[in-house]
């Protein structure tokens, strides 16, 4: 199966499930809470408010070299939307792609999608909690605070 098909099918048309291609053409489909889309919209907020050069792309499809992986958020440059424009899906990531992730996603497949999306030309990976704690990486490893959003602020206050 292609992405093209997964957009396509009318079966796989507004389900409440987070959908992405992966290897082999399987698709895979993982359940979305209502809390996971509250930190998403925040998560867009700070993003738009901060980094208004830029679009703010919720549920971002990138191909990968493990298939298409999709993004809860995305932030990408003006540069980049030059480029690539509304591309479905991007052949290059973002510079900035966000997981929102929850207790039962395994450590491995977090590890994995920081390392596609950096591999696919993402400057930073930024994993948010459910309790709104980021962790932040680039290239180089793990971050102390983001270098494109050094003033980013999800905790509540």
């Amino acid at each position: 199966m292609t992405w093209e098909q997964v957009l396509a099918n009318p079966f796989l048309q507004n389900l409440p499930f987070k959908i992405e291609l992966i290897s082999f053409g399987q698709v895979l489909m993982s359940p979305v809470s209502n809390q996971h889309k509250i930190i998403q919209s925040d998560v867009g907020y700070e993003l738009r408010r901060h980094k208004y050069n830029g679009r703010v792309i919720n549920g971002c499809s990138i191909r990968t070299s493990d298939g298409v992986r999709v993004a809860d958020i995305a932030w990408a440059s003006e540069d980049f939307l030059a480029v690539y424009g509304e591309q479905t899906p991007y052949p290059q990531a973002p510079e900035i792609c966000v997981e929102i992730v929850s207790p039962s996603n395994a450590k491995l497949e977090v590890k994995n999608r920081i390392e596609l999306y950096l591999e696919q030309g993402a400057l930073e990976v930024w994993i948010v909690n459910s309790k709104k704690q980021v962790s932040f990486f680039s290239r180089h490893g793990k971050l102390s605070k983001s270098k494109l959003l050094p003033k980013l602020k999800l905790l509540p206050e």
